[in-house]
């Protein structure tokens, strides 16, 4: 099985929302492969930046690491997916722009209180992940 090291964000804006995205039926977070050479940090950084078009982002903290397996469409077999996460973040314009790419149907700032109603539409390490950041009770 291919071990695939990856990193995501969850981000807040100014007025303390969170950004979710819809892709492929499920309400999800930006995040991505890992490159060659690259820092979990610095992964995590461009991958938002490239599935959400936000310019301005710093990462706040660690969060924690979420582990799935999967069938890899590119890679053409099993894996094994292990993705750091860190809370983020923006701040001025935070025009979003969904990299249709990576199959990014909508993305949208929502309130702590709704992330819940949102989340019943998710995949469980992404529900995890809002668990050990503190933003949803267990």
């Amino acid at each position: 099985m291919k071990r695939v090291p990856a990193a995501g964000g969850i981000v807040i804006n100014e007025r303390n929302e969170i950004l979710i995205l819809f892709r492929r039926s499920k309400w999800d977070l930006p995040k991505g492969h890992l490159e060659k050479g690259e820092s979990f940090e610095d992964c995590a950084l461009r991958e938002v930046k490239e599935e959400t078009g936000l310019k301005n982002l710093a990462i706040v903290k660690y969060i924690g690491t979420t582990e799935h397996q999967y069938y890899d469409n590119i890679l053409k077999c099993e894996a094994f997916k292990e993705t750091k996460w860190f809370e983020m973040r923006t701040w001025g314009d935070c025009s979003l722009h969904p990299q249709v790419e990576e199959s990014i149907e909508w993305i949208r700032w929502v309130r702590k209180e709704e992330l819940i109603f949102f989340l019943r539409n998710s995949y469980t390490n992404i529900v995890d992940i809002f668990h050990q950041a503190g933003l949803i009770e267990s």
